[in-house]
């Protein structure tokens, strides 16, 4: 199990995504994409008829978020993970289409992982509890798709070091499980 620092910036390549463990800390900047399960839904129907998606997935991240309204002078309210499980059904369509990285909490399903591991993409965790402080690593956000489902609508977050964990990796690797492993205590 990884754990090793690393800064990357969106997009990510193929390579960028092989070179991460499980346990690796990684602090992101760039583009990140938010999406909840509402909005997953309409990007898959749009790519199971052949159409157009309002982002590009290629190389990039999305951010299981629903965020709270901006205070004055902020960019964004709190921003913390929803549970990513939701996605399940999701996820592996949006690999498939070129997406590359996820942020969650909790575990994804094994279809999401066998994508992972077929399309080389990864899976971070951000720290559940921490939606203030997460945020402050937000420098811009705007929403561009699907403004209707409110706190669920696509934004488009520019981030500046956002600290997340590769909970699970292209390879197979599961933090929640290698995790559980090393702390057990045989009885």
């Amino acid at each position: 199990m990884a754990t090793e620092q690393k800064r990357l910036t969106t997009p990510l390549s193929d390579k960028e995504v092989t070179d991460l463990r499980i346990g690796d800390i990684v602090l992101l900047s760039g583009t990140v994409y938010t999406a909840r399960d509402a909005a997953h839904k309409k990007l898959v129907e749009l790519l199971e008829k052949g159409e157009k998606l309002p982002i590009d997935p290629t190389g990039q991240i999305i951010y299981y978020v629903g965020p709270s309204p901006a205070k004055p002078g902020k960019v964004i309210g709190s921003a913390g993970p929803t549970t990513s499980g939701r996605m399940n059904p999701y996820a592996p369509k949006l690999i498939a289409a070129g997406l590359k990285g996820m942020i969650g909490k909790g575990e994804m399903g094994s279809e999401v992982v066998e994508a992972m591991k077929k399309y080389k993409a990864v899976y971070f965790t951000a720290t559940g509890g921490a939606a203030a402080l997460i945020a402050q690593r937000i420098t811009a956000s705007e929403v561009v798709a699907y403004e209707d489902l409110g706190a669920e609508a696509i934004r488009k977050l520019m981030v500046k070091d956002f600290p997340v964990n590769v909970a699970q990796d292209c390879y197979g690797g599961n933090l929640f499980i290698e995790g559980v492993k090393k702390y057990k205590i045989e009885a």
